[in-house]
């Protein structure tokens, strides 16, 4: 296992919009033709479908697209989105954490600085926890050579 040394997000971009993830992941439809439903994003994505209810339901998908049936229909901007609450996830970030991210990105350019704290908050969280694996990993490694050299003694 490698654990690559990370540099502080570049601040200074000029991107005009708040970007979800970086590298933008490949879409499986162009925009305008984009309305996916339930299970095609259960494909996609790996979630359940109950997962993606329930984040409807806490608000961390508050505006998904109904069809004339009552279909959810997702867009790629959705898809976007979806890729970046799981990454949170993965950051171990508290689901009250991120639905209030959420409500701060609904309430638009004025909260930029409090998501760049909240997202701050979550960087140094997964920087500590890197430190506790490289620890982690050292103890592993040292145990594996002492049984590698214990194995060949006898």
């Amino acid at each position: 296992m490698t654990v690559m040394q990370t540099t502080p997000a570049d601040t200074a971009r000029t991107a005009p919009a708040d970007i979800c993830s970086a590298p933008p992941r490949r879409h499986p439809r162009p925009d305008g033709e984009d309305r996916y439903t339930i299970s095609e994003v259960v494909a996609f994505t790996g979630l359940t479908a109950h997962t993606l209810r329930w984040y409807e339901r806490i608000g961390l998908m508050p505006h998904v697209d109904r069809s004339h049936t009552g279909q959810r229909r997702y867009s790629n901007r959705d898809l976007d989105w979806l890729d970046f609450v799981t990454k949170l996830r993965l950051t171990g970030m508290p689901v009250a954490d991120m639905v209030r991210y959420a409500e701060l990105v609904r309430e638009g350019e004025s909260t930029y600085a409090e998501r760049q704290a909240l997202l701050e908050s979550t960087r140094r969280d997964v920087l500590n926890r890197i430190a506790e694996l490289r620890d982690t990993l050292a103890v592993l490694d040292r145990k594996i050579s002492f049984y590698a050299m214990e194995g060949t003694t006898r």
